[in-house]
């Protein structure tokens, strides 16, 4: 293949270098309004009143905007208010806007503004949550309108109970095999994309509302708009230009409601809205927290043979994403390992933090971290190489999914070679651990996984192929442009299917909802799946479109024909053609006659065969494909200070076929680090009323240049025949193990199992300390 599995250079990569590339601030034009957030200083408290009078004196406001009278709005569950009204869920919720002329009169105006709280009891951990005299966040749960799937429990904090039941589990627990259980805990952190959220927004005199945003899904945006607000659809214009960074957390729609709200109120003028720092990690949806209880068993000879799951995981104050995120762990709560009966409860409820949206993984790396430490724990129980363990328990074709998904080989990727090659990368005939000195050892730990995406049926993803005059090809795509390159390799498949240079292949890089056809959502390592297979259909029509123009100027049958090099020409006598220029335009004879016009063409694709989950035993297909990896980390650690320092981590990942080589591992080894960095250091941090301690980055860590390990990707290949040339999804599993392994190796360091993240030295000592001698 000419172009498929090539490093082609990004299409945007001279603009991202030079500095050129817009994202959404830069197009805040110096004639727009500035809107400011009055959020709530409680995480849960009634509001007894809010005084806006000294505010509103302060010249240059344009509009003070309170919840009083707005619609319920939300995703998948209709369930929060745009602003808050009566009584505020979490510390950071926005209560008020202010629109002033500028943003020192916004700031000055918005501290003007009085509210006085009547503080309640905080629901602070998704295990309170869960508590019989927990206060119940949501009086009206089960009145919410709610997409079809999710289950919420009346009378609770529960907006969504996914069951898993496959097999016998009680009868297998019972028979006195080898069995452990385990409590893991992983608290809420955040996404830290280095663009912080912004929006804009303008209402024309037409009344079509006009917005730019930072968003991963523009055409979710103008869904609940339109919805939401009662606003004609084809009145909701979205635009999405470069976004620096999403990993989930901007497939929330958030600002973009606050601009709309500001902008109708005052007359459509252009109004914009965006995050500082401390605002995108606190007021903004963040990651998902979780609670887990893990219960595995095997046989003696290392078989697993149950497993029994309780999966709570913390969907702050308002659902959004979240129930789809504790389904997503349900489906795959067991990692990639035949496992013939499990019991598996999925739990999503409310707190009183931050609410969640997706996270790279999309709740995977949370579960698999809880499941891939209990394989450890339970391999050090039989006494048995974990490497091996895992290897003897893989699944494979013919197997059933927790879901009773029969597999095949294009279903799922060969979990067998990626351990294999994992364990010849990291050498591990050489030992698990070495000493170095007194206290410092060296350490190997690893982990497998696997992720499929629960998107819902009849998805799709169109796309639009416009000819230019030269011959050139004009491609469009809903995709947004997150950094993942994914829009250079659409224009490799095209670049495939047509036989032309990828060169002569332009790319529209922003989105424009009114203009451009819409891609679902630009989530779940599913983008070169379902564009790509609409960018195979829209050559599919091109082709078509151009051997019939062909075929009426050499006055030959379209089927004698065929299309490469910019040329229609016959088969058997490539010197009889016409060039591409000569007719995508339409074709003018000699006399001046002319027929056609410019080709158009199109294609679409939606994903096929998924169902819902039957909600008593989770049976179904939740979607395409699973791709799977295993993983690996080694360490050197301080016995006795418990610092560490992460030498190399490693990932072997099926991709089933590489599209863009050094696109694709520019992907899996930034999963890696950010994998590396929300296990080692990422975590919010809540007081006893639920205010987070560390809304900055100086408090709240990511990995730094300089404290990165050496990275190492190897790629298996196994297609997935549905994808375009047999690719599956990259962009996410290089983070979904790295946590398990990183616990795995620290809890080998000092003997001592690991349950809780982060792993930083202090955590970790106290995880030693309880363990040893008590806290």
């Amino acid at each position: 293949m000419t172009y498929i599995g090539k490093s082609v250079y990004r299409k945007e990569s001279l603009e991202k270098v030079t500095g050129k590339a817009k994202y959404t601030a830069d197009y805040l034009a110096s004639d727009a309004l500035h809107v400011e957030m009055v959020k709530s200083s409680y995480a849960h408290a009634t509001i007894r009143s809010i005084e806006i009078a000294e505010a509103k004196k302060t010249e240059g406001v344009r509009a003070i905007i309170l919840g009083d009278n707005l619609p319920l709005i939300g995703e998948e569950v209709i369930d929060r208010p745009p602003l808050a009204v009566n009584k505020v869920r979490y510390y950071g919720e926005v209560i008020a806007l202010v629109v002033a002329d500028t943003i020192p009169i916004a700031k000055k105006a918005a501290q003007l503004i009085h509210i006085e709280y009547e503080p309640l009891t905080v629901v602070n951990s998704p295990l309170q949550a869960l508590e019989k005299d927990a206060p119940r966040l949501h009086d009206n749960l089960l009145d919410y309108k709610k997409d079809e799937g999710i289950y919420p429990v009346e009378g609770t904090n529960i907006i969504n109970h996914t069951k898993i039941r496959k097999g016998d589990v009680k009868a297998v627990m019972k028979e006195g095999e080898v069995i452990v259980e385990s409590h893991f805990s992983i608290p809420i952190s955040d996404h830290s994309s280095m663009e912080t959220r912004a929006a804009l927004c303008e209402i024309g005199e037409s009344g079509i509302v006009r917005i730019v945003t930072s968003s991963q899904a523009p055409y979710m945006v103008k869904k609940i708009i339109s919805r939401d607000f009662k606003v004609e659809t084809g009145k909701v214009v979205v635009e999405t230009p470069f976004v620096g960074g999403g990993y989930g957390g901007k497939a929330s729609v958030h600002l973009e409601i606050f601009a709309y709200l500001a902008s109708k109120a005052v007359g459509g003028r252009k109004v914009r809205v965006f995050n500082t720092r401390e605002e995108d990690l606190t007021v903004s949806p963040v990651h998902v927290g979780l609670e887990a209880t893990v219960q595995l068993a095997c046989t003696a000879e290392g078989k697993l043979t149950a497993a029994k799951l309780k999966y709570v995981f913390d969907g702050g104050a308002y659902a959004d994403k979240s129930p789809h995120l504790s389904t997503a762990g349900a489906v795959d709560c067991t990692g990639p390992y035949k496992i013939d009966h499990v019991w598996c409860d999925a739990l999503c409820v409310y707190t009183n933090h931050p609410y969640a949206s997706p996270f790279r993984g999309f709740s995977h790396g949370e579960v698999h971290f809880a499941f891939e430490r209990a394989m450890d724990i339970l391999a050090k129980k039989i006494d048995m190489d974990p490497l091996y363990f895992r290897k003897i328990n893989v699944i494979h074709p013919g197997d059933t999914t927790p879901t009773q998904v029969v597999l095949t080989s294009s279903k799922i990727g060969d979990v067998e070679k990626c351990i294999d090659r994992l364990r010849e990368l990291m050498e591990w005939e050489n030992g698990q651990l070495e000493a170095i000195s007194q206290n410092r050892v060296r350490v190997k730990g690893i982990s497998c996984s696997w992720k499929n995406s629960t998107i819902g049926p009849a998805v799709s993803s169109g796309v639009v192929l416009t000819f230019n005059s030269d011959g050139s090809i004009n491609l469009m795509s809903g995709l947004v442009e997150i950094g993942t390159g994914t829009k250079t390799v659409l224009a490799q498949i095209l670049a495939e299917q047509m036989k032309m240079s990828v060169d002569r292949i332009h790319v529209r890089m922003a989105v424009d909802t009114q203009t451009v056809p819409e891609h679902w959502k630009t989530v779940a390592s599913r983008g070169t799946l379902m564009a790509g297979r609409a960018v195979m259909a829209a050559a599919d029509d091109a082709i078509r479109k151009l051997k019939k123009m062909g075929a009426i100027v050499l006055r030959v049958s379209e089927d004698d024909l065929d299309v490469a090099n910019e040329t229609v020409f016959l088969r058997d006598n490539p010197k009889q053609f016409v060039p591409f220029k000569d007719i995508v335009y339409g074709y003018t004879y000699p006399n001046g006659n002319s027929i056609g016009g410019q080709i158009i063409a199109n294609g679409s694709y939606t994903l096929t065969g998924l169902t819902n989950l039957d909600p008593e035993t989770g049976a179904g297909n939740p979607g395409p494909e699973w791709a799977v990896a295993a993983h690996g980390i080694e360490i050197e650690m301080d016995r006795k200070t418990f610092r560490y320092k992460i030498l190399k981590a490693i990932t072997v990942v099926d991709l089933g076929e590489v599209l863009n080589y050094k696109a694709a591992l520019g992907q899996i080894k930034g999963a890696m680090s950010m994998g590396i960095a929300w296990a080692g250091r990422e975590a919010f941090y809540f007081d006893e009323i639920g205010r987070v301690l560390n809304p900055q980055l100086r408090t709240y860590r990511p990995l730094r240049f300089g404290e990165h390990p050496q990275y190492e990707v190897d790629i298996i290949k196994t297609p997935h025949l549905e994808a375009p040339f047999g690719a599956r999804g990259a962009g996410e599993h290089g983070l979904v193990g790295i946590p398990a392994a990183l616990g795995n190796a620290l809890s080998h360091a000092i003997n001592t199992e690991l349950k809780s993240l982060p792993l930083t030295p202090e955590a970790i000592w106290r995880q030693w300390k309880e363990a040893h001698n008590g806290i």
